[in-house]
């Protein structure tokens, strides 16, 4: 009986989840998430023993790029990067992007295989998000306490020079959090502050709106990501007197190409 009564609610499951995943906007944004959390944590269990073998190498997170990309098929978002020259220089790089959703990690792994070498700066509280947190320092992220100031400049400038050593890129979000609002909100000095400091040049990344995703509304439809990397940004030669100047530049242009980005997506109605 008991056997009976389970074979009809699994398939009046399997019968009832898909028209509910069809016709209802709050179910479909729901389980879209759920899948990419999902599948980003069964993937952080899979890698964490192979990390072990090789504890935050600067290319674990290309492993790992290529293994969760594609739950973007499951979640039918596209992207597209544009001035892929950019990015795929063989040097060291502070690289700048704006921060919408949960959603630009997986932009940032579509970008993975282009820039081989990259890690990215997150705040510490990630870490204690097992298994995800775990297998993200194993794999290389940098977590960075927020509370205290000078042990944060220490991590930040190991990890600098790491970088410098390596060619590699370090992957920052200026904005401080994420925003889906459709602007870029002011950027806090911290990146800037590096940049200069190590004499790196700095290397915007513009991720246009998520016009597909709505928070409030609780959708998430089909859509497309274009990510436009812009031409550098030098700091040879630059002093912290220049920081607000670099600051306001890179801020600028990145809200402009947003924008019209943002412009030709409505436009075109295809995204």
């Amino acid at each position: 009986m008991v056997e009976s009564y389970l074979k009809i609610f699994l398939t009046s499951c399997l019968l009832i989840l898909p028209l509910l995943y069809k016709t209802s906007h709050v179910f479909r944004y729901y389980a879209k998430f759920s899948i990419y959390i999902l599948f980003c944590t069964i993937n952080a269990v899979y890698l964490t023993p192979f990390f072990c073998l090789r504890p935050r190498h600067i290319r674990n997170f290309l492993i790992a790029s290529r293994l969760c990309s594609p739950v973007r098929l499951l979640l039918g978002v596209k992207y597209e990067l544009r001035n892929t020259h950019y990015i795929a220089k063989d040097e060291a790089f502070i690289v700048v992007s704006n921060h919408q959703s949960i959603l630009d990690v997986l932009g940032m792994f579509h970008m993975w295989p282009i820039m081989q070498k990259c890690t990215v700066i997150a705040r510490k509280e990630v870490f204690y998000v097992w298994p995800f947190g775990l297998g993200a320092w194993l794999a290389g992220l940098v977590f960075i306490p927020r509370t205290d100031v000078e042990k944060s400049k220490e991590i930040m400038t190991e990890t600098c020079q790491m970088i410098k050593d390596k060619k590699a890129k370090l992957w920052i979000y200026p904005e401080g959090k994420r925003y889906s609002d459709g602007q870029i909100h002011p950027f806090k000095k911290g990146a800037f502050h590096l940049a200069i400091s190590a004499q790196l040049p700095i290397l915007p990344v513009v991720f246009n709106q998520y016009t597909f995703l709505n928070h409030e509304k609780k959708s998430f439809d089909q859509g497309t990501v274009i990510m436009t990397v812009l031409p550098p940004i030098p700091t040879c030669g630059k002093t912290l007197d220049d920081l607000d100047s670099i600051l306001n530049e890179t801020h600028q242009k990145m809200s402009t190409t947003f924008h019209e980005i943002n412009k030709e997506c409505e436009k075109s109605k295809k995204f």
